[in-house]
């Protein structure tokens, strides 16, 4: 089942996907969270704050998985998805940060890493919702076009397009990290519901080949037309290549 939800703006946006999450929160208070960084989470992790500084969530039994982080740069630097999740989530709301999990971007034997995050992945029983943005190549996570779908948390090296749309948050493309740890395909397909979201005509037509293009491992997201519940939350600009398609 796929459900797609057209929002005005990225703040109606942030405001739907929020209400997705906060749904999940309040059916299974101690439900594993799958979460996401970059700029387009971000909105909908404010408007989760603002609901728990308001009383009405509670975040004191909620676990949570992130989808990655870089290899090489340690939880500290301001640059990594760790300080990300801090600063934008977990130190604003009552979640007990020992239920928190990142990969460690530090752990140099990736083999040994990666085995270690499926490990807690499966020890938590799974995640019950994950949360996920979209590249302009289609990767989710980092898993980039070619990635195989059968993989679980892998070392991946990034592509040049990654690197430049990340480089907006170093201070050069030069500082970004060559490598990171990601959860793979199936961690992903494993959650028992995923909430997609995107922002923007630059994910327009990513968007619209991951939705209703062919599932090829060049479009890492079109595996998620075979999920038996995906959730997509998309603004008009990310929408309006699909929508111009339904008008032909």
């Amino acid at each position: 089942m796929m459900e797609i939800y057209q929002a005005k703006d990225y703040s109606d946006l942030s405001r739907k996907a929020a209400n997705i999450i906060s749904a999940q929160i309040i059916m299974k208070r101690n439900c594993v969270l799958g979460l996401a960084t970059g700029s387009t989470p971000l909105g909908v992790y404010r408007q989760l704050i603002d609901w728990y500084q308001k009383g009405d969530l509670d975040f004191s039994d909620i676990r949570s998985v992130n989808l990655d982080e870089y290899k090489g740069i340690s939880p500290e630097d301001p640059n990594s998805y760790s300080a990300f999740m801090k600063s934008n989530l977990f130190d604003h709301v009552n979640i007990d940060q020992s239920n928190t999990y990142i990969p460690n971007g530090l752990e140099e034997d990736s083999e040994r890493e990666c085995h270690r995050y499926n490990q807690i992945i499966h020890h938590l029983g799974g995640i019950d919702l994950q949360l996920l943005g979209i590249g302009q190549n289609g990767h989710i996570g980092f898993n980039e076009p070619g990635a195989s779908f059968e993989k679980e948390t892998h070392c991946v090296q990034l592509t040049e397009d990654t690197i430049q749309a990340n480089s907006r948050f170093f201070s050069s493309a030069e500082k970004v990290p060559k490598y990171a740890y990601s959860t793979g395909i199936k961690n992903i397909m494993q959650s028992r519901r995923i909430l997609l979201i995107a922002s923007g005509e630059n994910k327009s037509e990513a968007l619209y080949q991951s939705l209703f293009g062919p599932v090829l491992p060049s479009v890492p997201a079109s595996i998620l037309q075979l999920h038996n519940h995906v959730t997509v939350v998309a603004d008009e600009a990310a929408l309006s290549r699909i929508r111009l398609e339904k008008l032909i």
